[in-house]
Order: C-alpha cells, then sequence, then structure tokens
C-alpha cells in the first residue's frame, strides 16, 4: 500500500491578509475547514505545518496533527520538506502539498489527484478548473497552461503558469488550482534546486519545477475551490460556504 501523507503548509504572516488561518468561515477557523477537507479525504497522514504556536494549539484542538517549523521559509514546499524529513523520515512514497487558504476545496479532488500520482506518470501532479471569462486578466488567479485541450477527469502537461493569459504562446489556458502531489524524488529533487529566475520574477514556485524540465501534469476538475487572499475573497468564500 502507497504511503501517503497531506501535508498542510500555513502561517500567520500573510502580507494581504494577515492572520488568514484564524480567519472565521461559519463560526470555524480556515485552518480547520481545511483540515476537515484533508481529513475526510482519507488518503493518509494529516499533518498542518506552521511556525506559529497559536495555529499548532488551535489544530491540537481540533483533534488534528500540527509540527512546529522554523519561521524563515521561503516557500511553502519548502515547510512541509522540513516536515517531510524531519518528522516523517522521508518515508511517504506520495506527499501532497494542500495549501492552508482553499477551505471549500473538495476532498474527492485530493483522492483524484493521488490517485493519478500513483501511476508514475510524472513528478508533480496538479489540478485545473475552467478559466472564467473575468478571471482572464485577473493576476490573482493563477493560469496554467497546456499543449492539449482537456475534459473533465483528463490529464494534460503543464507548459507554463502565469498570472496572465498575454504570455505570447497558443497553448490551452486554465484556473490553476493550488494544490501538488509530489513522489519522494521529486520533492527531494526539487528543494534541492535553486529558485529559478521565472520563479522570482512571478512569484511563482512551480517556475522552479518547469525550468529544471521536472515533469507537471495537470488534472481538470468541475470545481473552483477559492483561495482566500484577500478580505474580498474572505467575504466571497463565507457567502460560498454560508450554512453549508
Amino acid at each position: 500500500m502507497t504511503k501517503i501523507a497531506v501535508i498542510i503548509p500555513s502561517r500567520l504572516q500573510a502580507k494581504r491578509l494577515p492572520n488568514k488561518p484564524l480567519k472565521t468561515i461559519n463560526n470555524k477557523e480556515m485552518i480547520v475547514h481545511v483540515l476537515e477537507v484533508a481529513t475526510k479525504a482519507n488518503i493518509g497522514d494529516v499533518i498542518v505545518a506552521t511556525p506559529d504556536q497559536k495555529i499548532v494549539e488551535l489544530v491540537k484542538k481540533n483533534n488534528g496533527k500540527a509540527i512546529t517549523t522554523k519561521f524563515d521559509h521561503e516557500t511553502g514546499t519548502d515547510r512541509i520538506f522540513e516536515v517531510f524529513e524531519k518528522e516523517l523520515n522521508k518515508k511517504p512514497e506520495i506527499i501532497i502539498n494542500l495549501q492552508g487558504d482553499m477551505p471549500n476545496l473538495d476532498p474527492k479532488e485530493i483522492i483524484f489527484l493521488s490517485n493519478y500520482l500513483k501511476k508514475g506518470l510524472c513528478d508533480i501532479v496538479t489540478l485545473a478548473s475552467n478559466l472564467l471569462a473575468d478571471e482572464a486578466y485577473d493576476p490573482n488567479v493563477v493560469k496554467v497552461f497546456t499543449k492539449e485541450a482537456m475534459t473533465k477527469s483528463t490529464f494534460s502537461t503543464a507548459t507554463d503558469f502565469h498570472r496572465n493569459i498575454t504570455t505570447g504562446h497558443n497553448d490551452f489556458a486554465y484556473h490553476h488550482i493550488g494544490i501538488y502531489g509530489f513522489t519522494n524524488k521529486a520533492l527531494i529533487k526539487y528543494v534541492n534546486l535553486k529558485r529559478s529566475k521565472l520563479e522570482l520574477e512571478r512569484n511563482l514556485e512551480q517556475m522552479r519545477a518547469l525550468e529544471n524540465n521536472m515533469k507537471i501534469h495537470v488534472g481538470l476538475v468541475n470545481s473552483i475551490p477559492l483561495s482566500v487572499d484577500t478580505e474580498e475573497d474572505l467575504q466571497e468564500i463565507k457567502k460560498n460556504m454560508e450554512n453549508k
């Protein structure tokens, strides 16, 4: 049986929305919503990786597992690697990097992603949904580009990630969903690579993998889980999740 770990990087020092993990939706903190989503997927160990004691205490209060990490990680993937290396002794064969700001992600999408990664066809797998018209030029919506058009529950190879669609190529653009599955070897390789030129320019850490010829596959799903980055996002997701 494949050993899988779902690790959720979370910290209080978000620039656009400070204390984001502690913001409440339906009288429940955001990080608790994400913890419950990961737990419902029921694919392996679920661990919150955080440098903040308030998050550790909250997760434990809600029957979850949290590991205290260093403050000074440059990316969320570096943070989950600390847990993978020190707490899990690099034993999981598949590691899911689940963002701590997607409280309305469907647990089925986590299962969908992990099942595909078990096939051994790529280094990293992520998800996408169809791009809405008003999202095309919204820099807060990251786009993933693929060579082939995708239909529901199919996968294609990612060719680029960008915050706008005027990138000069003719590939198909989709709304990127910030969840990543890594094979054991891919995660170890990734964190040992230097931060890349386009990663820094676009503030998109997945570019480090593409610029070093790592293979990222993308799966298309129906849902569009909202990533909460601003106060406006928070109010929108409160409306969407009200009474659910």
